[in-house]
């Protein structure tokens, strides 16, 4: 779930924005960016549409 860290960084969005958002805790939200929580699918998709991005683009590494 790193890749959560990546998209909030390239789109200069904070956590605590993503969190507001989400409805959910600073910590909830720190936790899945730092790969130490995993979100439902339900949360995962609820990111994704706020982030506007596909949602396997939150889940897959990218190639090298």
């Amino acid at each position: 779930m790193n890749r959560i860290k990546e998209i909030l960084d390239k789109k200069g969005i904070k956590q605590t924005w993503l969190a507001e958002q989400l409805g959910k805790s600073y910590n909830m939200v720190n936790g899945y960016v730092k790969n130490r929580r995993q979100p439902t699918l339900e949360v995962l998709f609820e990111i994704a549409r706020i982030l506007d991005v596909e949602v396997k683009e939150l889940i897959n590494e990218e190639k090298k």
